[in-house]
């Protein structure tokens, strides 16, 4: 099963507030989900997110 974290320790992976955190599940930006009123993340998900952001930032530009 895949490891659960919460927003501090998704913070901390990101080195961003975990405030920001919440934020960016909120509007949908890195993948959570609620239990209740906490969010929590797989962390198997933000690695792949990681891994898509990085994938996208590095691949080449093509000259218009």
């Amino acid at each position: 099963m895949d490891e659960i974290l919460e927003p501090k320790e998704v913070a901390q992976m990101l080195k961003v507030h975990q405030r920001t955190i919440v934020r960016w599940a909120e509007q949908g930006i890195i993948p959570g989900f609620k239990l209740g009123d906490l969010w929590r993340f797989r962390r198997e998900a933000i690695e792949e997110h990681i891994r898509k952001e990085e994938e996208k930032y590095s691949k080449p530009r093509e000259d218009s």
